[in-house]
């Protein structure tokens, strides 16, 4: 995976120098430009995986309010369109390492959009808040145990009628990770598939 080096990009302080860059991408025809560094989650392109997810999955409406929620938002591409494609939305951005959670504000503000980002380090999230959507390119090389104790934190705290977007590499156990969500009673769609990643939508029983 690009982008891993030695110092894994779940770690919480990076000790390598940033070498500060711009990464560029575009979706749904919008360009976006944004500040990346050395020891962050795909430090030098948008991530394949979350290339398709944003591609795949169903964008928020321009009206949608949130919140929202980026887990694992890296450098911050996700909550970059969140934020951009729903412009009055709120939008939590949630990483361990703190300088993805730097860089995510400072995209924010690039895109005008740092009032309604909101940055936190996991435990810093509100108990009380809760997600009409949750958008993850989850940390698979975490492990497996760690990555279900992940979303068994973090789903529970969709609205009753919230949906979360995954997307998982189909190699790294993304059809396993379907059938254990399932088995813990979420209702789950293969919504899309491309270029080996499943993207997953994950909702409440009815």
């Amino acid at each position: 995976m690009r982008g891993v080096t030695a110092e894994h990009y779940f770690s919480a302080e990076p000790a390598a120098p940033a070498g500060r860059h711009e990464v560029s991408f575009t979706v749904q025809g919008r360009d976006y430009v944004l500040v990346a560094a050395r020891g962050v989650f795909s430090a030098d392109r948008l991530d394949p995986g979350t290339a398709v997810l944003l591609k795949k999955a169903n964008l928020p409406e321009p009206g949608a309010k949130g919140p929202f929620l980026d887990l694992g938002c890296g450098f911050g591409p996700i909550t970059a369109v969140l934020a951009t494609e729903a412009p009055s939305a709120i939008v939590h951005a949630v990483d361990v390492n703190a300088r993805a959670r730097e860089l995510t504000a400072e995209n924010a503000e690039r895109l005008g959009a740092g009032r309604r980002v909101t940055v936190s380090a996991p435990d810093d999230v509100p108990a009380e808040v809760v997600f009409d959507q949750i958008w993850s390119n989850p940390p698979i090389r975490i492990g497996k145990a760690e990555l279900h104790d992940l979303l068994d934190r973090w789903l529970p705290r969709l609205a009753p009628n919230g949906v979360a977007w995954l997307v998982i590499a189909r190699h790294l156990g993304g059809d396993s990770l379907h059938q254990w969500l399932v088995d813990r009673g979420w209702v789950v769609e293969r919504h899309a598939s491309q270029k080996g990643y499943r993207v997953l939508r994950v909702g409440r029983p009815a």
